[in-house]
């Protein structure tokens, strides 16, 4: 089984980003791709990082949840599971995923895709009961935002999946 969303990425070292930004405005980008694809109308991504409550090592779920929840009062925004994930895949809205070994305190956890870094979850494909995960990976200083794959039990103990769907 295979399911794919078609969405424009950005990277997060795109120079209409904030210089001082980039290295962690990985979060911000993800919440801007999502928006535009759900609305096309959301704030840049350095008005993200500071409305959401960006830091220097990251954004945090419960932050992002609670601001993005102010910013958008009557959206289903939270905490989802990851069969909640695929089915929001399935209805055609993509999810907010965190890689996180940190604190998921995995810190030894090497077959982790990345330790710590926010994409969108764009798609997955399951083969011979392999579920792999496709997202919007938000690039490398010059590089950009690229489709990647990654396979959910290399990764499950550091993911978390934040739902984002308009009333």
């Amino acid at each position: 089984m295979h399911k794919q969303l078609v969405l424009l990425g950005t990277s997060q070292y795109d120079t209409s980003i904030a210089p001082r930004f980039r290295q962690s405005a990985c979060g911000p980008t993800t919440i801007h791709v999502i928006l535009n694809f759900l609305n096309k109308s959301a704030p840049s991504i350095n008005e993200l990082y500071k409305l959401l409550g960006g830091t220097k090592i990251g954004l945090f779920k419960w932050r992002l949840i609670h601001n993005l929840h102010r910013l958008y009062p009557t959206w289903d925004i939270r905490n989802c599971s990851l069969k909640e994930a695929l089915q929001e895949i399935d209805a055609g809205r993509p999810v907010a995923m965190r890689f996180d070994r940190y604190f998921s305190l995995q810190w030894r956890d090497k077959k982790s895709t990345f330790a710590y870094h926010w994409v969108p979850l764009i798609g997955y494909d399951i083969k011979n009961g392999d579920l792999s995960l496709i997202f919007h990976d938000n690039g490398r200083p010059h590089h950009e935002s690229t489709i990647r794959r990654a396979f959910y039990k290399d990764n499950e103990k550091v993911l978390s999946f934040v739902k984002i769907k308009p009333q």
